[in-house]
């Protein structure tokens, strides 16, 4: 079972920046797709950004421009770089890491979730 280990969450004004990290306890050049999630209050958990192993990034039409996922295979670690932030950004944000995009059979893993607060 893969372990994944969330930091960098936080409270944050309008307007300001956050980068999120997962730390992974093995490789994860060997998942095939690292991704951050996010789940506000009363709304469903949705993908935020995505990343593969071989290059492959998708994000959401909503964090277009301002959010920027990233992986570094030496530290095992995904980041998630958030700029522009807005209050509807506000939401506990998941690491996963699966072997599909979609719901297939295979491996999920996810990390313990991080409150990202973006308020004035």
């Amino acid at each position: 079972q893969v372990q994944l280990v969330e930091s960098g969450g936080g409270l944050v004004q309008p307007g300001g920046s956050l980068r999120l990290s997962c730390a992974a306890s093995e490789s994860i050049f060997s998942i095939n797709v690292m991704g951050w999630y996010r789940q506000a209050p009363g709304k469903q958990r949705e993908l935020v950004a995505g990343i593969t192993s071989g290059g492959y990034i998708h994000y959401v039409d909503s964090v277009k421009g301002r959010f920027t996922i990233s992986r570094d295979n030496a530290k095992n670690t995904v980041y998630l770089q958030m700029n522009s932030l807005k209050r509807e950004d506000t939401a506990v944000y998941y690491c996963n890491g699966r072997s599909a995009w979609g719901p297939v059979e295979g491996y999920d893993y996810w990390g313990q979730g991080t409150q990202v607060t973006v308020s004035s």
